[in-house]
């Protein structure tokens, strides 16, 4: 596979629509992703793809030709990893690779062999005879992706593959796949609402409510906030922020706030901390707290909403 391309894709449920005209593209060997929040027309995008659902409209288009993702030809170059487990816990970790196996119509020979390499590349070989009913979530996300490279495919279609994992399995699971990925030439499609898994994308595109809201490398949107984020716990922290507005004017922007937190933008931070303690009405500070912006951040400047779904304050960026 060269290119997938989607142009103009509009899916709805009823009269509501969830995707709305989107376009985008995914190159030979490329790791592209779809960040937002749940509701964001993500997984209806891969069901499309994976031909689980038809589009309202648009069209898909592989190496430039059209294409039907119900077409069995085009279902043999895809590997889907889906949200939810899909593994058979009453068989062992080496028994669900070999009837993913046989289903593809592998040889004996050829699949032990690839079984072998797939259970070494995600740590598993050692308890490839454990029921898998006895792993781990990170284990049965691990196990997951050995079976879906078995035969080989061109194009990797994920629905939040690490959801469950903590920060330490998150960052093995994509290491292994990335490392997989490279030596292959894999195409990957990914959609997620974590901003530590965008972080492994090349590329990224933001949804929100079924629409493109901005595309680019996670570097480059990171850098649309534009400088540090402080994160304020105080008392009446709405307040607060508009004394603070008046007393620094621009040098922060009110990113958000609620009762007992405010967060700001600030270009020097580390700058900004001593006016800022300054400002503050005696008594009121709690905690104040620096770092520099994630992927999160990015969506709550362009919606003012988290993406875990909160309703906050717009964005003032």
């Amino acid at each position: 596979m060269e290119r997938l391309e989607v142009v103009g894709l509009t899916c709805r449920y009823g009269r509501q629509v969830v995707v709305h005209r989107l376009s985008f593209s995914v190159g030979k060997g490329e790791v592209v992703g779809l960040l937002g929040p749940n509701g964001a027309g993500k997984s209806t995008v891969l069901q499309v793809l994976c031909g689980l659902r038809l589009p309202w409209e648009g069209r898909l288009m592989l190496d430039g030709k059209p294409f039907s993702a119900t077409d069995p030809q085009l279902r043999r170059r895809l590997g889907v990893v889906f949200q939810d487990p899909s593994l058979d816990e009453g068989l062992t970790g080496r028994e669900n690779l070999r009837l993913l196996a046989a289903l593809y119509g592998l040889s004996s020979s050829t699949a032990s062999a690839r079984i072998d390499e797939a259970l070494g590349l995600v740590g598993l070989a050692e308890r490839q005879h454990d029921l898998v009913a006895c792993y781990s979530g990170g284990m049965k996300r691990r196990l997951e992706l050995a079976r879906v490279l078995l035969h080989r495919p061109e194009l990797l279609l994920m629905d939040e593959p690490s959801r469950g994992l903590d920060a330490a399995a998150l960052r093995r699971y994509w290491t292994q796949l990335r490392a997989w990925q490279r030596q292959q030439g894999l195409s990957i499609l990914v959609v997620t609402h974590l901003p530590d898994e965008a972080e492994f994308c090349d590329r990224l595109l933001v949804l929100d409510r079924g629409q493109l809201l901005v595309e680019g490398t996670p570097q480059m949107l990171r850098q649309r906030v534009g400088g540090d984020v402080l994160t304020i716990e105080a008392e009446d922290a709405k307040e607060l922020a508009k004394q603070l507005q008046l007393a620094l004017g621009e040098a922060l922007s009110i990113v958000r706030s609620d009762e007992e937190t405010l967060i700001l933008c600030a270009r020097e931070g580390h700058l900004l901390i001593p006016r800022l303690l300054a400002a503050c009405p005696p008594g009121r500070l709690r905690s104040v707290a620096m770092r520099r912006p994630t992927l999160g951040d990015v969506f709550v400047q362009l919606t003012g909403r988290t993406l875990e779904g909160r309703l906050d304050e717009p964005a003032t960026i």
